[in-house]
C-alpha cells in the first residue's frame, strides 16, 4: 500500500470510532455538544475516507488487486454518509438508536478497512 494511501486510511479508522464514543457519551449525558463533536468527526472521516476510496478505485483501474479494500471503503463511506445525515437532525433524534447503530456500522467497517489495508498478509501487496 502506498504511504499516502495509508495516511488517508488512518483518518476514518480513528475518526469513526471517535464519533461512536462521542455518541455513547451523548446518550449518557444528553449534552448536545457531544452530538456536535460526532457530526464533525463523521465529516472528517467522510472527507478522508472518500479520498482513500478514490485512491483504491484508481489502484483497481491500474490493475492492483485491492478489491476487498475498495468494497469495504465504499460500504463504510455510504454508512458514514447516512450517519452524517442522521446527525444533522436536532436534539435527541440526531443520535438515538438509528444514529448509534450507524456509528457502530461505520466504525466496524472502518476498522475492517484498516485491518485489511494495514495487514501484511492481505492479498494485495503493492
Amino acid at each position: 500500500m502506498h504511504p499516502l494511501h495509508s495516511l488517508l486510511l488512518a483518518f476514518p479508522v480513528a475518526l469513526f470510532p471517535g464519533a461512536l464514543l462521542s455518541d455513547i457519551t451523548y446518550l449518557q449525558s444528553s449534552e448536545m455538544q457531544w452530538s456536535n463533536f460526532s457530526a464533525w468527526l463523521i465529516t472528517g472521516a467522510l472527507v478522508f475516507g472518500g479520498l482513500a476510496l478514490v485512491w483504491s478505485i484508481a489502484a483497481l483501474v491500474l490493475g492492483k488487486p485491492l478489491h476487498f479494500l475498495a468494497l469495504v471503503l465504499a460500504l463504510m463511506w455510504v454508512a458514514g454518509l447516512l450517519n452524517a445525515f442522521q446527525h444533522s437532525h436536532d436534539g435527541w433524534s440526531s443520535v438515538g438508536t438509528t444514529g448509534l447503530t450507524l456509528s457502530i456500522v461505520s466504525s466496524v467497517l472502518a476498522l475492517a478497512a484498516g485491518w485489511n489495508g494495514y495487514s501484511p498478509s492481505r492479498e494485495a501487496r503493492t
